[in-house]
This record gives structure tokens, sequence and C-alpha cells, in this order.
């Protein structure tokens, strides 16, 4: 092929790749549909057999204190927009890190000594700051790998847990090495990443920043099906006097499979080596919330509960065993007889009921987090016009959303739920109308596809990324791996790593069958991976390293049909033994999920590290380009002059971001309405002092409390704020 035949084709491929590139637009949230989950309650033998019972049994355990070893729900971390606003002892150095720095504190960017017990203030954000907010190459003026999270429990060594009354389990605590005061009183520990919202999650793909949570729930682990252990899965009732172990393989169920983690975790809400059999044994004869208070007008629980106008009173008028016999299966807790499901240190062997307790508590609080859809936001209610931009918006607003596609922040945030890790939800809109997020480009067809893999665009050159997960520079990479970390078996988080073994001929490598490594379709790609074309290229196969037609099909191509190709297995196997060639690059490194950007001003502190507190610290962020320009990073990550020399533009931007807000979300209106809820919030004293006498153990600070009302379905009379408005100057 001469040079001119080579020069149109690439020019061609190049504009076919370009058309319309600012990408998908905005929709509204109104009838997103939610990821099916085959089995779960249809079917001839459904798990759950009274849904509305399990989104009941869900709300109760995720706001119910009793649930941890110390007084921590799951909600102590998300009770703010599904979120966490607290600002005292929220700081973690840096746990994540390689580096020595990851286990020490550090001074903060307001020139305090930090750490544990500390009181954050504004002055302590951003965590990397330069001379010029706006320029990266100005000169870095502060640093700091410390995470901004959330503070869980004391940790310590599970011993037992009470079956009625105290809700804190029997625990042998100390003061922690890292977790202390200067005068070395134990404070509770605090989670190595900032803790995400829970509002909306049920749309993504994976749950976790890493995408740790399996897409697929197997009934007891979050592993998937890269759990192998044969102990995995839930007890069935097979016969009046048979019971036997089978896995669950309930896909789209990241929720269930994020939710078996936090009581588990020793910072978050368990001490070491607890299980879901004694957290059953503790909580399923107890009435739930019998410590907290419950509003009569509880969009869920109301019905339930004991209170009554004027008389708001704890608990609910049933117990758990009750409500787990009402929502599920009676395979899964009829089985009377002891003996089958092993036995605590002490006491009586577990029963069936105890011993799926896990699947039970999951699949509940996946039920409930499913009805957390914030979908009457001002996004969510504008008519579009023919180019289906929204009408009604302010200039300001329409400037905003102007600047999101011109900077092309909609490639990350994409969807009705803005972010492109809602996959299945994201392809099952555009396959039923392909004009749903607008006039979409063929550059960015891969949202219109269902693929876990996708080829795009980094500093470096183009590379194989888990779709949906992002560098943007935030953090130093080794700092924090992202998707890149490996799962409790020594295994890859990444999907990026199994695509490429799969095209190497090696299936035995694929650890998550069900995800969907093998009907990846490379014709969906954003940019070119493996092209029919007759002559050689540095940036993607072509038929001289030598091609297959991929068995995943060339029809209905989002690119075109020329893409529909992946290199044979032999060419693939020697690109992985070598990768100076690039063709199979990876972008793994410090690549995190992207978040929803739904109710984004009240969900600060913001990105995976916690490190910014409001929205002109992210715009000036992207506004300068990231912080930590690697090799790994999105090449959608660049300056902005317009940003940078404008602040009218800035405020722009961050007006239409406003639009993402909806305001039951704000005043905590029915669905987002809950029982009360009392949260350790820092310790008496400071970060130099703090005082011991916690009756859990002497050595322990004493907790500070934070109340969180019980709140009914018509919501707050005053809305929640911002995070940086708890902060102090």
């Amino acid at each position: 092929m001469n040079k001119t035949t080579k020069s149109i084709l690439a020019s061609g491929l190049f504009l076919a790749q370009a058309v319309m590139a600012h990408g998908p637009l905005p929709p509204s949230m109104q009838g997103a549909p939610i990821p099916p989950v085959p089995g779960l309650t249809d079917g001839p033998s459904p798990i759950i057999v009274d849904n509305n019972m399990a989104i009941a049994l869900g709300k109760a355990l995720f706001w119910d204190v009793a649930a941890g070893s110390d007084g921590m729900a799951c909600a102590s971390c998300h009770f703010h927009a599904g979120a966490d606003r607290r600002v005292k002892n929220q700081l973690n150095p840096g746990q994540k890190s390689i580096a020595a720095s990851g286990q020490t504190f550090e001074a903060t960017a307001s020139g305090s000594l930090g750490g544990p017990n500390y009181t954050l203030n504004q002055a302590d954000f951003p965590f990397h700051s330069y001379t010029n907010p706006f320029d990266n190459l100005s000169g870095v003026s502060q640093t700091s790998d410390d995470v901004a999270a959330s503070a869980g429990t004391f940790s310590g060594e599970f011993l037992s847990a009470p079956i009625k009354g105290d809700t804190n389990d029997n625990c042998a605590r100390s003061a922690d090495l890292t977790f202390h005061a200067n005068n070395n009183a134990g404070t509770r520990r605090v989670e190595p990443r900032n803790t995400p919202t829970v509002i909306n999650a049920v749309f993504n793909h994976r749950n976790f920043w890493d995408g740790r949570a399996n897409n697929v729930f197997n009934g007891s682990s979050m592993w998937g099906d890269r759990d192998t252990n044969p102990e995995t899965g839930v007890w069935v009732k097979t016969g009046s006097r048979t019971v036997e172990k089978q896995r669950l393989h309930l896909i789209n169920s990241s929720l269930a499979s994020q939710a078996l983690a936090p009581p588990m975790s020793d910072v978050e809400m368990g001490c070491r080596d607890r299980t879901f059999p004694a957290i059953g044994r503790k909580m399923l004869m107890r009435r739930p919330l019998d410590q907290q208070k419950v509003h009569y007008q509880d969009s869920v629980l109301g019905v339930l509960s004991l209170s009554s106008a004027g008389d708001i009173q704890p608990g609910l008028n049933t117990t758990y065993t009750a409500m787990v016999r009402k929502a599920f299966n009676k395979k899964y807790w009829s089985y009377r007889r002891r003996g089958s499901f092993g036995r605590p240190a002490s006491g009586l062997a577990y029963n069936q009921i105890e011993a799926n307790f896990g699947m039970f508590f999951a699949l509940a609080i996946q039920a409930y987090e499913s009805t957390l859809v914030s979908d009457q936001a001002p996004i969510d209610n504008f008519a579009r016009d023919v180019d289906f931009f929204p009408i009604g918006m302010t200039a300001e607003e329409r400037s905003g959303l102007d600047l999101f596609t011109e900077f092309h922040c909609n490639i990350c945030h994409a969807g009705p739920s803005l972010t492109s890790a809602a996959i299945t939800t994201n392809a099952m809109m555009l396959e039923a109308d392909p004009t749903a997020f607008g006039p979409m480009p063929i550059s960015q067809g891969a949202y219109l596809s269902r693929n876990i893999v996708n080829y795009d665009i980094t500093v470096s050159g183009t590379k194989l990324h888990d779709f949906g997960f992002f560098n943007t520079g935030v953090g130093d990479p080794d700092a924090d791996r992202g998707v890149f970390g490996t799962d409790d078996f020594g295994n890859s988080l990444s999907f990026v790593d199994q695509y490429t073994q799969h095209l190497a001929g090696n299936q035995n490598a694929i650890l998550d069958p069900s995800a969907g490594i093998e009907t990846v379709r490379s014709c969906d790609f954003s940019k070119a991976f493996a092209l029919d074309f007759p002559f050689s290229a540095v940036q993607y196969f072509t038929q001289l390293d030598g091609l297959l037609p991929d068995p995943n099909g060339n029809i209905a191509c989002l690119q075109s049909a020329l893409f529909a190709f992946i290199p044979t297995p032999a060419v693939a196997a020697t690109e992985l033994a070598n990768l100076a060639t690039k063709k199979l690059a990876t972008a793994q490194r410090a690549a995190f999920k992207a978040p929803s950007l739904r109710n984004i001003e009240l969900t600060g502190p913001y990105m995976h590290n916690g490190s910014m507190a409001t929205l002109d610290q992210v715009i000036e962020f992207y506004s300068r380009g990231g912080n930590f320009n690697n090799t790994d990073m999105h090449k959608f990550v660049f300056p902005m002059g317009i940003l940078q020399d404008n602040a009218q533009a800035r405020n722009n931007l961050i007006a239409f971001l406003k639009t993402f807000t909806d305001d039951r979300v704000r005043y905590e209106r029915a669905p987002f309405d809950h029982p009360e809820l009392n949260i350790p919030n820092g310790h008496e004293g400071d970060h130099i002092n703090a005082t011991t006498g916690n009756p859990l153990d002497a050595s322990l600070a004493k907790d500070q409390m934070l109340n969180v009302p019980a709140v009914g379905a018509n919501g707050l009379v005053n809305p929640i704020l911002p995070f940086d408005s708890y902060l102090a100057p």
C-alpha cells in the first residue's frame, strides 16, 4: 500500500473517531433501569419472596448500631447524602501507600500536626497545592499522602457478642499502634479511602473505589466467582433432614458483595476474626433498632415502628428473625437441626438461619440501597431541545454544561447516574434508544456496549483499561494503586489482565467468567485496537502482525467493521512477553472507579483520598491538569485555559454541577429518610491529649457523639449542607 492510500485510510479513521467528539450529554435519571438480578425475586424458587419486607429488613440493618462491634452501623459512614461529613478523627496516614510516609501522619496545610483525633478545618484543604492553584508547574506549596476518610472501630480481637441488651461485642481491645493521640490514648481507626455515597450505587457494575465488590454475589463473600473456596456459599434445605452448601450466582449484585465487607473489617465495623454467624446470633432475636428512635412516618419502617405522633420511640414491633422469615425463601432458614453449620468457641452450634445470616444481611441491604435513587434533580426535570440540550437552564448553568462537554468531563461521567462505571444501565438505555444520551459520537460508542474493558487514550498512548475506571492524577500512583491492587487470593482486581490473557489463549487465567471477559467486542472500543489494514502500525494490531476476526462479531459495530478484529493468540502471547511495542499496554495504576456526580454538592470531601473540601478545589485541580502526571493518566486530564483564567467560567461549571442535586436528598425526604443514629465523632480532648477511660477499655479515648435525629418521609425543615460548611475557618 502506498503512502497516499495509507494517509487516506488513516485520515478517514481519525475522522470517524473524531465526529461529534464531545460525547454523551447527561440524560434524566427518571426511568433509568436498575440492572436486573435474575433469580433474586423471580423464577420458580426466588431467594426473596417478599421484597417489601426485604427492603424494610435492609433499612433496619443498615442503620442499626448493633450490627457493629462498638456502635458502628453501615449508616455511620453514609448518613449525609449517602456519604460522611464528619470532621474530627477522620485522618488516615495513607496506609495504601507503598512508601514509608503512608504509615505516619504528616503536618496539614494549616501547619497543624494533624493525626488521630484532629479536627479538620478549611485551611487544611487541599492536601496537595501549588503556589498558583491553576498551574501545576508553579511549584508545590504543600503535599501530604494522608487521607480524609471515615472513623470506624477501635478494633481488637473478637471474643463473643451479646444476644440482647448491650450492643457492643466482647473484644480484647487496646490502644492501636497507629491510631492514638500524643498521650497514647487509643482512638478509633480510620479508613484508608474516602467514603463514597451509597445513593445511586445500585447502578455501579462493581463497587468500592477499586472495584473489589464483585458484580456476582456468591452468597458469602465479596469476591464472586473468583472465590473458589469450597466453603463459599449458603446452606440450603434440600429435604426434611438434609441440607447442603450451594453457591449463589447472582449477577448485578455488587451491592450485596460490598455489604459483606464492612462488618468483617476491623477498621469499619467489627473486631478481628468476627464471623457472620456470630453476628446472626447477636442480631436475630433482637428487636431491630431497639436503641434508636424510628419516626412514625418513616417511609419504610413507620408501619413497624413503636412510635406515634408526638411520641417517637426506639425500635420496631418485630424481631430480625421474623423479618428474615417473611422476606426470604424458607429453604434458607427453616432447617432446625444443629450440627451442620459449625459452632463458636463456646456455646451452642449454629443453626441454619444463623449460618446464612451473611446472605440475609447482604441481599436485604442491596434491596434497601436499590431504593436510594435520586431522580428528581433539576437535570431530570428539564425538557430537551432537538439536540438534547436542557431547556430552561440559566445562562450560567448552560455555559457550565458547555464547559462540561468541551473539557470531556462527560467521558468519565456518562449516563443517568453520571458515571461510566454504570455499565449495564447505560447499555440498556442506549440499546433501547441510541439517542438516550443525545447525539452520541462515534468515538465514544463504547457507552453503547456492555464491554467491561475499553481501549482509550492516556498521556503515554492508547491503552487497555477497566471500563469506568480512570487515573486522573489525583495522587502519586504509588500512594494508592486502585484497581491495580489485588484480591484476598493475590489476583489482580483489574479485568484488563484477564482480557489480555484471554487474547493469548490462557483461558485458565479468567477468574470472573461471568464478568464478560470472553464477550468483549473489539469493534466497540473507543479507539482502534486491531484493524484489517495491510500495513504496520505502532499503536494497534494490523494484518502484518496477525489478525483473527473477533469471534464476538462484527454486526452492528459501534465503530467501523474494520475494528472487528483481534490479534491471534500467538501474537498476543508474544506481545505480553514484550510490552515495549505497547499494543497490549494497560492503564491500571492508580485507576479508580469514576464516582457519580449526583448530589456532588453535598458529598464532599472529594476524590478517593478526600483531599479536596470544595467543588472550587476540584475545578482548580482539573483546570491545572491534575496533580501527578504519570504514564497511566487519561489524556482528557489536561490544563484547561478558560478555567484557569476565568473565575466566572469556573462558577458556571459549578452552577451546572449543582443541577444534579435532588432536593429530596438535601432535605432527607423519602426515600432518603431514616431512623435516629448516634455516631462516634472523634473523642473528648484533641489530637494532643485525648481523654481516656472509654467503657470498652480504660486505655481508649472516650467517644464524642453526633446525634442524627430520626426523620420521617416529609424530611427536614432545614437542609443538610455541603461538607465545607462543617469545617471551622
